[in-house]
């Protein structure tokens, strides 16, 4: 009997351990990169893959894992993209700057002075726009499904370390930094300043040293990034609206099954929800604007500096892409004015 009991304890034991192993293996591991740091309620990125991990191995009771892994732990933003297409990853949030050397037309995202208010930008990133615009990332980038565009911190401001920025004539001899992407320079250059492309890595260093006067990020970006202890100066320009491109590789996606592809979806979509309500949050508490002020000096545009600024820097881009992006890149920019004016004369308060 006890040799009996035994045998089918051992026999359990295995059943259970083959089980699990089974189960293991069974399990779709997304690895989620990305290049910010890991307080969801400092930053929109990890508030978006916080919320998405959470609804997707929740919701699909594990059988998909997310493992996140933020601030460029699996390297920079742009070799993201490339790992997305090997599949070394599965999913990232890629900014317009990391993304421009595989898709160069996301340069017309970057139409200064654009949009008129936060709600414009939601339209047209969740419209029909969006979705040529994820459409076409698809066509050319290989291996990739774009799954949104979540906030990365809402408008631009600038930072410098000169003089407060009021008027077009305050920008002149100003170095401000940029991204490497051709219309951030178009743009400062336009408005009478001098563009110094450097790495995001690189900036905080970069004004403390004075190797370069300036930036240009969403306030959330610029509170998180501590450079009011290395600038005195901000003014709310709101010139630039860059979401994050939300890759996922697509064969990881082809591997999902028709449940689990729904889960995903919907927690892309809560992914983007969470990015934009957290900007706007930060924005208005003390970890955004109102923590600034006690800072440094800010500055807003009246509606016709802001006109100014916006008949010299549009021009430059509209340029930029004419001559840099072709017929495509032109098709596109005339789609994005489409939907942004549309956007912009939108009422959304109704009676």
């Amino acid at each position: 009997m006890g040799l009996k009991k035994l045998g089918m304890g051992l026999s359990l034991s295995a059943a259970i351990i083959m089980s699990a192993t089974g189960a293991f293996a069974d399990t779709k591991v997304l690895k989620f990169a990305h290049d910010n740091k890991t307080d969801p309620f400092e930053n929109p990125a990890h508030a978006c893959t916080a919320v998405f991990a959470n609804i997707v191995e929740a919701d699909t009771n594990g059988s998909v894992k997310v493992e996140v892994f933020p601030s460029n732990q699996l390297g920079s933003a742009a070799e993201h993209v490339q790992f997305l297409q090997d599949n070394v990853i599965q999913a990232t949030l890629t900014s317009t700057g990391a993304l421009s050397s595989y898709y160069p037309r996301i340069d017309v995202l970057n139409l200064a002075f654009a949009f008129d208010h936060n709600a414009a930008t939601y339209d047209v990133f969740d419209g029909p726009f969006g979705s040529a615009l994820a459409a076409d990332i698809e066509a050319t980038i290989p291996n990739t499904k774009v799954l949104g565009f979540p906030d990365t911190g809402g408008f631009f401001a600038v930072t410098n370390s000169k003089r407060p920025i009021k008027t077009l004539a305050d920008f002149e001899g100003v170095r401000v930094r940029t991204m490497t992407l051709p219309s951030h320079q178009k743009i400062i250059q336009a408005l009478g300043g001098e563009a110094y492309p450097l790495s995001w890595g690189e900036v905080y260093s970069g004004l403390q040293t004075g190797v370069i006067d300036g930036q240009m990020n969403p306030v959330p970006i610029i509170a998180f990034a501590n450079f009011a202890e290395v600038q005195q100066y901000m003014t709310l320009t709101n010139h630039l609206f860059s979401p994050y491109t939300f890759m996922i590789s697509d064969s990881f996606w082809n591997s999902l099954t028709p449940s689990e592809q729904r889960v995903v979806n919907y927690a892309a979509k809560s992914c983007v929800t969470a990015s934009r309500g957290i900007s706007r949050i930060i924005e208005a508490s003390d970890r955004g604007l109102a923590g600034l002020m006690d800072k440094i000096e800010v500055t807003a545009l009246t509606a016709e500096d802001r006109q100014a600024f916006k008949d010299a820097a549009q021009p430059a881009v509209v340029a930029h892409v004419e001559e840099a992006l072709g017929a495509e890149g032109v098709a596109l920019l005339d789609q994005f004015r489409a939907a942004v004016e549309t956007a912009n004369g939108a009422t959304y308060l109704k009676n």
